[in-house]
């Protein structure tokens, strides 16, 4: 415990030497350096919860939540930006945690579920500044991984997250892409559809691939994003 602290006051303070890391990027649900798969509502195979009656962020409460409630402790301005590497597979084509693609008829059901994780972790004290609507949606390697193509996350985000957080009250940012620099035709694809747009705050990049200035072009075209 004394080391934990020592290290996350190195970390995340504004001691002096120490890095003082002011974002944070956290999975929603598991991500693929977790020890199992999970998501916040796990289902028996064939059951389905539209309602999302069995949503809980449980699987959190033991490892991440008391740590990010150390981190804010420390600093209570940090930002934290959630990012899901799949939703719950029952809500997928494939039925499984690797690939797959979001069903339609869960695409309202889905926007709920970012609503219930952003009430959810407020309730725990911790808020999240933004969210991606998936962890490199392009890449179904991973477990877990979701598929999303820049349309359908035009789709999602105008017909079903933006408004769910409308209505919700929500104001969380939405954060495009979250993918690498080589395929900036991803987030034109949703910033050049203005209905979409209007929803969205920013784009998010990993570069394991492409170049950096791939980032000056997008930006370029839509500077007010």
């Amino acid at each position: 415990a004394g080391e934990q602290s020592a290290l996350l006051r190195e970390l995340f303070s504004n001691d002096e030497n120490a890095i003082a890391v002011s974002y944070l990027r956290i999975s929603i649900g598991a991500s693929d350096l977790d020890a199992r798969v999970f998501s916040y509502n796990d289902l028996p195979a064939g059951e389905t919860d539209p309602n999302l009656e069995r949503f809980s962020i449980e699987p959190d409460k033991t490892h991440l939540i008391p740590v990010l409630k150390k981190i804010l402790a420390i600093n209570p301005a940090i930002k934290i930006l959630g990012s899901p590497w799949s939703p719950p597979v029952w809500m997928k084509s494939n039925s499984s945690s690797v690939a797959g693609s979001l069903k339609p008829e869960f695409y309202s059901t889905y926007a709920r579920y970012f609503v219930k994780y952003i009430e959810a972790m407020k309730a725990e004290g911790i808020s999240i500044h933004a969210v991606t609507p998936q962890n490199e949606p392009l890449n179904g390697n991973n477990n877990p991984s979701l598929l999303m193509t820049s349309t359908e996350q035009a789709n999602f985000i105008k017909n079903h997250l933006g408004p769910a957080f409308q209505t919700s009250n929500i104001t969380t940012k939405i954060i495009i892409y979250d993918h690498n620099a080589d395929r900036i035709d991803y987030p034109l694809g949703i910033l050049n559809d203005a209905a979409a747009k209007a929803f969205v705050d920013g784009t998010a990049f990993h570069l394991y691939g492409g170049d950096i200035n791939a980032l000056s072009t997008l930006h370029n075209q839509h500077p007010d994003r």
